[in-house]
């Protein structure tokens, strides 16, 4: 029985964030000089464009130079710049007065968005990718048929719900970036009374004159939460718990800051793994954990001012975890073990916000069947090649590369912007280098 051949894409992406958008843009200024266009489609279950929305807190700032852009350190003369976006909207005199190296983070999510909206006619914004199956031709898989679900927000994955449709896209490649998902402790359950941070201002109406919050966490976002609801609610009293004895800077020095280089990629990719483990162990504090030293010495200030005006409100309880959690239609009560003594506090609480971090999604819970064809590591993970495309069984044809789940073989910028453009540009360079020539429709089977 003969079918209609379906139309196969180069490229599907899964996910919209800055990882893609940025290959969205390398894939542009490719096509534009190329003999051969490579088509693309991406794929956002969220309703619009949006990165962190929810830590957009007035006053913070990037942690990184707006010259690592989406862009800039792969084509310095692209229109998709920061500066470029500057110039658009009328403040690169302004911005250049500022002398700054990082702008806020309000500006930054601005520039996103100014970038995005370059590309609504390739990406469908309320549609999640659910699956991914195989397509084979003559025992070779060629292509993938990805399945999504547009509408109607998330669901069992496969499953259509009332409001959903499920609608079917076949490439050739597939990238994955579908961003990160918040991290709470075991047996931990988010709700009305306990929060993760990413959550942070989008649930924030909710909370009116609270007399006590609680915030677990010792990095970057943990300490911004705690000085937004300190400022934000002046009668409440904010406790900060972690396990440190106090915050640890960030090392941003110069020296420090080369780990995130392209090329310290290619020399991470390269190293023995105890190597990969030592560099990791040694930088970890560029990144993890870790808070801006104009931060700490902020909330120090206030901590030491409160003692000398004799209202303490915003309490460190630092070397101490939250051992039993207890949530109550009022609020929470959580039990504080001070770990040096083993000595017990009992908080009752409004609220607690957990800033505790963020893990790649598993790419193979996306691949269903494909990931049975996927390559794996003796010390764990997918085999990832340089290029980023996953390593595959030798019938696979089509191409998975991955952004952002690569920390184990590509180094610590997998998840972070330093190397963002850079990326995107080899995996351009990866896919217009294959062939992408398909054979006839009656081939196929699934």
């Amino acid at each position: 029985m003969s079918v209609s051949e379906p139309h196969v894409h180069d490229l599907v992406g899964i996910g919209f964030g800055p990882s893609n958008l940025a290959l969205a843009i390398a894939l542009r200024e490719h096509n534009a000089e190329a003999d051969e266009t490579i088509d693309a489609v991406f794929f956002e279950k969220q309703p619009a464009f949006g990165w962190h929305r929810g830590m957009l807190i007035e006053g913070t700032t990037m942690q990184v130079s707006f010259l690592k852009d989406l862009v800039t350190m792969r084509n310095p003369a692209s229109g998709f710049g920061f500066l470029s976006y500057l110039q658009a909207k009328g403040r690169l005199v302004d911005f250049i007065n500022h002398k700054t190296m990082f702008p806020s983070r309000v500006e930054f999510h601005d520039y996103l968005e100014w970038a995005a909206s370059r590309f609504i006619d390739q990406v469908r914004y309320d549609s999640e990718v659910v699956s991914a199956s195989p397509v084979t031709v003559d025992g070779t898989i060629e292509y993938l048929d990805v399945v999504v679900r547009r509408g109607g927000g998330a669901g069992q994955t496969g499953r259509a719900r009332s409001g959903t449709e499920l609608t079917t896209c076949r490439t050739r490649n597939l990238v994955i970036a579908a961003g990160l998902d918040p991290v709470l402790p075991p047996g931990v359950v988010a709700g009305e009374q306990v929060w993760h941070s990413h959550e942070l201002l989008t649930r924030l109406p909710e909370l009116t004159e609270p007399q006590r919050v609680l915030v677990v966490g010792a990095g970057q976002s943990a300490a911004e939460v705690t000085e937004h609801l300190h400022s934000t609610f002046p009668a409440a009293e904010v406790c900060a718990v972690f396990t440190k004895y106090g915050y640890t800077p960030a090392d941003d020095s110069s020296f420090a800051n080369r780990i995130f280089d392209p090329e310290a990629v290619e020399h991470y990719y390269a190293a023995p793994e105890e190597v990969k483990r030592m560099l990791l162990a040694y930088h970890g504090s560029t990144n993890y954990s870790v808070v801006d030293l104009e931060l700490i010495d902020e909330l120090y200030r206030r901590v030491y001012q409160e003692k000398v005006l004799g209202a303490e409100r915003l309490r460190i309880l630092n070397a101490s975890r939250v051992v039993d959690l207890d949530t109550r239609p009022a609020g929470v009560r959580a039990t504080v073990e001070f770990l040096p003594t083993g000595a017990r506090t009992v908080l009752d609480a409004d609220l607690l916000v957990y800033a505790t971090g963020y893990r790649p999604g598993d790419p193979l819970a996306l691949l269903g069947e494909v990931g049975e064809h996927c390559r794996t590591r003796a010390e764990g993970g997918l085999r990832v090649e340089r290029d980023y495309r996953v390593a595959t069984t030798g019938d696979v044809r089509c191409g998975i590369y991955l952004q952002g789940a690569t920390e184990h073989t590509h180094g610590l910028t997998s998840t972070l912007l330093s190397n963002t453009a850079v990326r995107a540009g080899e995996i351009v360079g990866s896919i217009a280098g294959r062939s992408t020539a398909a054979p006839p429709p009656y081939a196929m089977s699934r």
